[in-house]
Formats: C-alpha cells, structure tokens, sequence
C-alpha cells in the first residue's frame, strides 16, 4: 500500500468567497449566542444559492486531482451488482409480484406473472415516471384486493410530498384521478374503490386520514381522522388478514390505534385501547383476535392477545412475556401461526409460534455478526414465511421457511459480480469500553490477509438515535475500500436499538452525549486492538448520524484523519427552538425542548455547531440536498463556514450541495453510485491510502 500526495489544500486551490456575516443574536436561559450565518435559511434569496454553487465550485477544484479515482470507483462498484436483475418473486393471489432493474436504466419496472406461469406483465416502471425529471420518489405502490387497479404516488423535488394516482392494470393506463400533497402511508378497502390516503401538514407532519373513492374528484374526498397533538405522526396499513384497515397515531413515547373495517371503509374508526403517556403498541389481526406489541408490562415489550370485537388495554392477555435485554420488534400473524422479531446482545432473531401460541423454534442469522429479519410476506393464509438473512460478508438472501417443519429452501441470493469470494473476508464482534463502563458493541470486516498491526485506515460508521439499528449487513460498495487495506466498522452505540429499549433510552435526551463517549470509544478501541491507528480513521454518519460524527469530531478531533457527514443535524440548539421548521416538535422528544432549561443545557454541551472551537479538525465533506425537509440545508452550510472560521487544521472542509433532490441524495441507482464514489475518494484521498485495491499491483 503506498500514500498519494496529500489532498489539495486551500492554499492551492482559492477558497469561495466568505459567505457574508450578519450576527444574529440568540438567548435563552442566561445563555448569549451569536450567529453569523443565519441568514443562510433564506431558501429564496439569491445569495444563498449563489453561495451553495460556489461551494459546489470549489469542492470539484479541491477533488479534481481525485476525477480519475471517482472514476475507477464508480466503474468498480458498478461492475459488482447486477444491472439486469429481478427480485424473488412475492406471491399474492393469482400473481406474482417483483421488481426488476435493467442495465443503463435509472429506476426499477415494478412487474408480475401469473402464479401458474404465464407472460410478464409490467405493472409501473418508475424509468417512465422519471422522465424529464432530475429526481424521483415513489411510495404508496399498492396493489388493490382485486388486482385491478394500482395506487402509487411520486416526488419529483425530494421536498416528500407526494401526488397520488391510480392505474388501470388491465389498460395499462392512469385513471383521471389525481390526489396532491399526500404522504407515505394508504391502504385499500375490499371493494378495490376505496383507499384511505395520507396528508402532511406544513410542517411535513402526516396529520390527516383521508378517504377517496376512484372516479371522484379529490375535492370531494372525506376527512377520516385528523391528529391534533403536534408530537404525533399518524401512520396506515391494512392487517395481513385483510379484517381492518389500521390507523395507528405515535409519538417517540405514546401511541394508540383505530381500526376501520376493510369490507365497510365508510365505518367511523374504532379506537383500540386508549393513548397513555409512555405506552406504545402496535398490532396485527389473526382470526378473530388482535395480536398487541406493546411496552405496557416492561421497556422492551411484550406480545398480548385481545378480542377484535372490544376496546381497551384491560382485555389484553400475555402470548410471549417481556424479557428484560430482548426487545420484540415485529409481530406478523398467518393464517396458522405467528413470528415475532426480537432483537438483543446486538442479534437478531425471529421466533415462531404455532397453536396454543408455543414456540415452535427460533431462526436465526448464520452469521453471529449478520442480522435476520422478516421479509415481504403478502398472504396471510400460507404455509411459508420468507424471511432474509445478511452479514457484513454475505450477501442478502431471501429464504422460505415453513411453518410446520421448518424445512427451508433459498430462493434467492443477491448476486455480487467480479468473482467476490466471502472466504476472502473476516467479520468479527468487538466490545468497546465506554468511559461509564458499558461496553459497545462494534462490528468489523475487513480482508482476511489484513495485518493487525495499526497501520490499517478505517472507516467508522455510526447512528444512534431513534432506537434505530444499524444492523450488520452487506453492502457491496464497501469492497471499495476493504480491498485497498481498509478496516469497515459499525458502532453500535447507545441511542440506537441493538440493545433493547433501555440501551435507547440511554442515549438519547439528557442522555444524548452517552452516543458521542461511545463513538470515541468504538474508534479508541479499534486502536487498542490493532485494527487502526489514531489520525487513521475516517468518520461518516448522516442525518442524526452526521450529528453523531460532528459531535464527536468535536470531542477528539486528533483520533479521526476525515469526517463524512451527510445531510447533517449540527445545528441542533437553533433548529429545536424553531417549531416552524418541519418536524420539530415531534423531535423534542428526541432531543429535548430548548425551552426546559436543563434540556437546554445538554443540547448546548453538544450541538456541533455551537461548539466548534480553534483546533486542527481533520479534512472534512458535508453534504446536502436544497430540497432536504428533515434536516434543512442551511446547517451543513452554516457549519462548513464556521469550521472554516475556527479550523486549524490543512483541511480541506467541503459542501456539496445537490440542487435537485433531499434528504435521501440523488435518487437514481447511477447518480447515487456516482455521489458515493465521490465520498469514498475524497476518504482515500483525505487518508492518503492509494487508489489502488489489494491485487492491482500496489
């Protein structure tokens, strides 16, 4: 492995005109703050998208001299999928539904065959939706009971509100209906008439149930239920069974349920069990009961049974108790059995239950550092669950497991091109120490002829927020990196879910710098361990991520050589004090309100923007989406220009700002392939490592 040049730095390559400061003063609990860039969230002034182009501008200068690499990067990690591929089949009635992707095209044909055999039939093919759009989103593909008519709904900006249409299966053709600004989240009635829709309000908070009968202009379409507590998304479904259409309103604390019967969708929605601060659950229908996941007996849930004819959580009875440490996460109810997906010790598995609601057996991930989980199972009276199974070496595959026997047969392994040989890689589960004493899982892949000896870089990815697990699964994409000497790391820290609810609790709230302690320590450890070294490990993390990784940046700048930080939240304190910015309030119970003083206090200790300091930061790239309504542009913006200000350091510290979608990046399979081989040369050229892969010669 040999060392390129070191990364052109702003001495070389003129920096984009200071963006203007205008201080902006903030207070609140005693606590005086001075913002030079607030102005930036002026989304329509001239001067602000000026200044994201000229970031744009001099981001492509500093990488330049890594175009050839970009290159060779995409060109690789295109070369190990396969272009032409298609999904295993689902089957639901007289069909069978897949998704296939074929080569130079952007987006994938959403198709069908008949069960028994029979001419495919392309039911949407997104590539036509995408035309003479630069992005594209589409939710809602739902196909009716009688698999006449399709629902789906399309984003063309990333700003995610949607339009929803309706096509005739048998012509092929859009029906006259058109419904705008709805959200994720619909469901059919019975008749294959009648759907119950989503609606955000201004603040991208899905609020309003709506119902739409085809053939009826959506001016006179029916308000079914609205929520009016600000820190509730509303959420639908229809239960597997087909019984009920589902509303289900939550909270990051509270939830509570109503069910609308699928064979009368004009029926009033009937409440479940009431909503009580700190209680959540969620359910599935099988016969004639209810099956309950809820945290009503304990933090990491519990399964219970309730008639599908009463109310209330009094009528609950036990099938699966709590287990302090595993935390049930999914329950799936058949026609003759039920599977729960459980998660703990940073495992997954999924446990069966066949009459009298005994466990039959447990299935689980081959792999110790892999996950398992229930895959798209669209029929409720069937024998067999499909379920899929990945590790950080293993490719995704999709099984079907019979539910009597156990007996399985592998449907479909995804494939990975260029002759990739899993014996040639190593995965191993690591146990950071915490500076509190915990121990935080790390997972870790890397080749296997890799001297342990330090001298490795690494890249260290991490989350934590939300209760959201990070599981170890393969991405073909990373062999870009492992095969040039790289070390893959996931931290498992607090504030995700690998752990059971408690191990989200402890991260998150006043609770929330237990995540950032951890990530240092997941990266510490790997030193101790002779994976890395100090200065050799790149950070990247997005979204709350990205918050994750700036936070940490900030308490040990020296341990990281490069920071990725994409669509990040940095701008914590100013944006939890603005409930206009969409999704705000929601999130006080996430982060805390800025207007409790010692909620306050902890996001200040942290927020990495209000904490940027003079020291020598790593090489940096932030990225961004104008359209992004989760985390709003201007906060990687403000922050690379603060960074600037106070860094030390050679740098470089970049923006790259799409102009054309949002959260979620670019939206086309290339597009997105060719942002990621811009991130990961900008990694090998931050770290110095050769552009070289293991083999090629280096």
């Amino acid at each position: 492995m040999t060392a390129d040049p070191p990364a052109a730095s702003p001495t070389e390559v003129p920096l984009p005109p200071v963006a203007e400061r205008r201080p902006h003063r903030l207070s609140a609990h005693g606590d005086e703050r001075v913002d030079d860039w607030f102005w930036m969230r002026e989304r329509d002034d001239p001067a602000v998208i000026a200044h994201l182009e000229a970031e744009n501008a001099y981001t492509a200068a500093v990488l330049a001299r890594t175009e050839a690499l970009q290159e060779r990067l995409y060109t690789e990690m295109v070369g190990r999928i396969e272009e032409s591929d298609e999904s295993a089949p689902s089957p639901y009635g007289p069909w069978q539904y897949s998704l296939r992707t074929v080569e130079g095209l952007q987006y994938g044909i959403h198709c069908r065959r008949p069960r028994g055999g029979g001419d495919e039939q392309v039911v949407l093919d997104e590539n036509d939706l995408a035309a003479g759009h630069p992005f594209l989103e589409v939710a809602n593909i739902r196909v009716s009971p009688d698999h006449a008519t399709l629902a789906y709904a399309t984003d063309t900006t990333g700003g995610e509100r949607y339009t929803l249409r309706f096509r005739d299966l048998g012509t092929g053709r859009d029906l006259p209906d058109e419904v705008p600004d709805t959200y994720y989240g619909l469901a059919w009635a019975d008749d294959g008439r009648t759907v119950l829709y989503l609606r955000p309000d201004a603040a991208l908070r899905p609020f309003q149930v709506w119902r739409h009968l085809l053939g009826t202009p959506a001016a006179d379409d029916v308000l079914v239920h609205q929520e009016g507590d600000e820190r509730f998304f509303v959420y639908l479904g229809r239960t597997r069974s087909g019984r009920f259409l589902v509303i289900h309103a939550e909270s990051a604390t509270t939830s509570e349920s109503y069910v609308v019967p699928a064979a009368a969708p004009g029926t009033p929605p009937r409440l479940v069990a009431a909503r009580e601060a700190g209680v959540e659950y969620r359910l599935d229908h099988q016969g004639d009961r209810f099956l309950i996941l809820s945290n009503r007996s304990g933090p990491d849930f519990a399964l219970f049974a309730a008639p599908d004819d009463a109310g209330g959580a009094d009528t609950w009875t036990p099938i699966v108790a709590l287990v302090p440490g595993t935390r049930l996460e999914q329950v799936a109810a058949f026609s003759t059995h039920v599977v729960v997906a459980e998660r703990g010790d940073a495992t997954t598995r999924l446990r069966v239950l066949g009459a009298g609601d005994a466990t039959v057996r447990l299935v689980e991930a081959p792999d110790a550092v892999g996950a398992v989980w229930i895959g798209p199972n669209l029929e409720y009276d069937t024998p067999t669950l499909r379920y899929g199974w990945s590790s950080l070496a293993t490719p995704a595959t999709d099984v079907d497991h019979d539910l009597a026997t156990g007996e399985e047969t592998v449907v479909k392994t995804q494939p990975v091109r260029g002759g990739y040989d899993p014996e040639q890689y190593r995965t191993a589960r690591l146990w950071a120490p915490a500076p509190d004493g915990t121990r935080v899982p790390v997972s870790v892949l890397h080749r296997h002829d890799l001297a342990l000896d330090g001298s490795a870089p690494a890249l260290l990815y991490g989350y934590g927020a939300y209760e959201s697990s990070v599981d170890p699964t393969f991405r073909s994409t990373r062999l870009a990196l492992v095969d040039r000497g790289f070390v893959y790391a996931i931290a498992h820290i607090r504030g995700g879910g690998e752990m059971g609810r408690t191990w989200y609790d402890d991260g998150h709230l006043l609770h929330k710098p237990n995540s950032f302690s951890d990530f240092v320590a997941a990266a510490e450890h790997l030193t101790a361990e002779g994976y890395t070294s100090a200065g050799r490990i790149a950070a990247r993390g997005g979204s709350a991520g990205g918050l994750l990784v700036g936070a940490s940046v900030n308490l040990a700048p020296a341990l990281f050589g490069a920071v990725v930080a994409e669509v990040p939240f940095v701008d914590v304190l100013t944006t939890m004090a603005d409930p206009t910015i969409p999704l705000t309030v929601i999130e006080w119970e996430e982060w805390g309100n800025p207007a409790a003083a010692e909620e306050y206090a902890v996001m200040r200790s942290y927020s990495p923007y209000d904490n940027l300091r003079a020291e020598e930061y790593p090489p940096i790239l932030a990225t961004t989406g104008l359209n992004d309504a989760r985390v709003q542009f201007w906060e990687p913006a403000k922050w690379v220009q603060r960074l600037r200000a106070e860094t030390t350091g050679r740098g470089p510290v970049l923006l790259h700002s799409d102009l054309t979608s949002g959260h979620g990046g670019p939206s086309g399979r290339y597009d997105a392939l060719r942002q990621e081989a811009l991130v990961l040369a900008f990694v090998l050229d931050a770290l110095g490592v050769t552009g070289e892969r293991d083999g090629d010669g280096a």
